[in-house]
């Protein structure tokens, strides 16, 4: 790792250069409010990312905070900041600060900017020693750092750290690194400490440098796979202290969230400025987009066209990309994860090739399959432009340029687009559904509080806004939008719902009703409105 990030004296240039685009991308598609960590308006609006900075601001304020875990939120049973969509990692390095940040403290600002940097960074490493001038290698770098498939993440940005799939190819690229499983022990472990679904990719090409390496020394097997062993046994450790064994509710909706077949070159709403969006099914149109964007959609065959006709470097060269070759097996079957789908969902027949009931239920933790086409893509265009830089130098730079120039042209409505979703960070108030002042002493006074149904995305803003304020004055709060409901906090949250349907409420407890709940008979007389929302309490 400190070799990564050791900067030379020849290297000032580059990082000031990385630097300086990283500041244009954060420019083009983010606010520059974001970065005020006391910033947390444009978060609370019934989004993923209100989760994120929900399960963090709980765990900060949380008197008895578990590791990585709180109990403020779905009390008693409490839970795991993975499964909030919280950043573990970021989360772990925020603790020993929590005296020093703000009640109302957010860092998903600073994480965009980090992972854009890193992104930036790691798509430098991969193409510094290849390009035949500096024209060529910084488009070269933002082409391949800028996908369009990294700027829609802004709903969840935990998985905007694409910057670890390109940190996986470099370790992958260079047959030292590939067998080196310390370094890849350390990008496994942060992975695994950000997000499953990375995980899931990074696994897939330290498994490809694995098997790599097993074909060319067999006589090393046995090491090699306890090697392999270990790193597993550290991935199984990780998951343990995160709370993945717990049971949980399957979700049962593999295959909602494919890719679709056109998703290359289909952006699916208007975010392109050349080509035609056309609508996508429910489900697949976010989870499953891959645009490329039109420059890279130019890049790709015409580096196929470059690759049959330009001289083809020797096998053991540095330009070579016949280690690539090895990626294939992983990139084959991560791309029918991304496709595939079962027969039937929602009423609609799906046109994909369908897995067997079994199989999907197996691959429910990796049920929004669309997004396992990400390595795929970065390979394809670390590939191309890797191509590319076999021209005459001059003529490589212009045609990157170009390409880079329509790129940046192509996404200008999705920059607009992704930039408009964080306007309220200049300066929106922090409660929009729940402005009442009312609501602070109310919270105060309760014991706990309960949403009624208890799937609480059925009011995710109120929901959101009245958790804020009680995990800041450590009130416990009965229910939480988890990625995974456990199977025990989904049987209390049915009998609390049941036992208020009846009339019984707990004295103490503040109810709070959403999703146009009907009032019981025996309670009708003791509801109010408050901010429009029906609330129960009675000290």
């Amino acid at each position: 790792m400190r070799g990564i990030l050791a900067i030379k004296r020849d290297q000032v240039a580059p990082f000031a250069m990385l630097a300086a685009l990283a500041i244009a991308l954060f420019s083009a598609f983010f606010h520059w409010q974001v970065l005020d960590i006391s910033n947390v308006a444009w978060l609370l609006r019934g989004t993923d990312n209100g989760e994120n900075a929900l399960g963090l601001h709980a765990w900060l304020h949380d008197p008895a905070p578990g590791f990585l875990r709180t109990t403020l939120l779905n009390a008693p049973e409490g839970t795991g900041l993975l499964f909030t969509d919280s950043n573990p990692l970021l989360s772990a390095l925020a603790f020993p600060l929590r005296g020093l940040l703000p009640a109302d403290a957010q860092l998903i600002g600073w994480w965009l900017l980090v992972c854009l940097f890193l992104q930036l960074f790691f798509a430098w490493k991969l193409l510094d020693r290849h390009a035949p001038n500096p024209v060529a290698l910084w488009c070269g770098v933002l082409l391949l750092a800028a996908l369009p498939t990294l700027f829609n993440r802004i709903v969840h940005v935990n998985l905007m750290a694409h910057w670890l799939i390109l940190w996986s190819l470099w370790r992958f690229t260079d047959p030292q690194r590939a067998a080196s499983n310390r370094g890849w022990a350390v990008l496994i472990a942060i992975t695994a400490f950000i997000h499953s679904y990375l995980l899931v990719m990074v696994g897939a090409i330290w498994a490809s440098a694995m098997l790599e390496r097993l074909w060319h020394d067999r006589k090393a097997a046995p090491r090699i796979l306890a090697e392999c062993a270990a790193i597993l046994a550290l991935v199984g450790a990780i998951a343990w202290s995160l709370g993945v064994f717990e049971p949980h509710w399957p979700s049962g909706n593999y295959g909602a969230f494919a890719m679709p077949v056109d998703a290359l070159w289909n952006p699916g709403i208007a975010i392109s400025t050349f080509l035609p969006a056309v609508e996508q099914r429910p489900g697949r149109g976010f989870e499953g987009f891959q645009y490329l964007g039109l420059g890279l959609l130019i890049l790709l065959p015409l580096a196929a066209v470059l690759a049959r006709r330009l001289p083809r470097p020797a096998a053991g060269s540095p330009d070579s990309l016949a280690r690539l070759k090895w990626l294939v097996p992983a990139l084959v079957t991560l791309t029918c994860l991304a496709i595939s789908t079962y027969p039937d969902f929602a009423g609609q027949r799906l046109p994909r090739y369908h897995l067997p009931d079994n199989v999907s239920v197996a691959l429910d933790a990796v049920r929004a399959s669309g997004r396992l086409f990400w390595p795929v893509a970065y390979v394809l265009v670390f590939a191309g432009i890797r191509i590319l830089y076999r021209l005459e130098p001059r003529r490589a730079g212009l045609f990157l340029a170009a390409l880079a120039a329509v790129q940046a042209a192509d996404l200008l409505p999705m920059a607009r687009f992704i930039r408009a979703q964080s306007a309220e960070a200049r300066g929106a108030p922090l409660y929009v559904r729940t402005a009442s002042p009312e609501w602070d002493r109310l919270v105060a006074q309760a014991k706990d509080i309960a949403f009624i149904p208890g799937d609480v995305t059925k009011g995710l803003g109120v929901f959101q806004e009245v958790t804020w304020r009680a995990a800041k004055q450590k009130v416990p709060v009965r229910a939480v939008y988890a990625a995974r409901p456990s199977l025990a906090s989904n049987d209390r949250q049915n009998a609390e719902t049941d036992a208020f349907r009846r009339g019984e409420v707990v004295p103490g407890r503040l109810y709070i009703l959403i999703d146009g709940e009907p009032i019981p008979p025996p309670l009708m007389t003791r509801v109010r409105l408050l901010d429009g929302v029906t609330i129960l309490f009675e000290p």
